[in-house]
């Protein structure tokens, strides 16, 4: 199984995306339409155009992962960019995506810094 390391970004493809599309076809679309390394170890997620079914793209360090999500009911609520083609979100948000919660009514909060003491 695959796991999502501190350093692993998630790229959402802001298009939708046609589901008959596996390793090869996903592939190409990281490549040339993201603008992204495939075997970066990142993980790239895309919709089809009703936003009802998800697949997801991963390099594990020895081969790809192709994992899809069909909802049986509702939509999930993808995320829109203006002028780019890919989104960047953390693993909560992945979470949430992937659980058929709204990010955009989702708010974070700030995140609390513990300061060094001035030496």
């Amino acid at each position: 199984m695959f796991g999502l390391g501190l350093a692993t970004k998630i790229y959402l493809a802001v298009e939708a995306v046609d589901m008959r599309k596996g390793f090869e076809g996903l592939y190409g679309l990281v490549r040339d339409q993201l603008g992204q390394d495939p075997l970066s170890g990142h993980l790239f997620l895309f919709a089809n155009r009703g936003k009802t079914r998800l697949k997801a793209l991963v390099w594990d360090g020895s081969g790809l992962w192709v994992c899809a999500k069909r909802l049986e009911k509702g939509r999930f609520r993808w995320p829109a960019a203006a002028n780019a083609r890919s989104v960047v979100m953390r693993p909560e948000e992945l979470a949430m995506l992937v659980n058929g919660l709204d990010l955009a009514q989702a708010r974070p909060r700030k995140n609390w810094l513990r300061r060094a003491p001035a030496a």
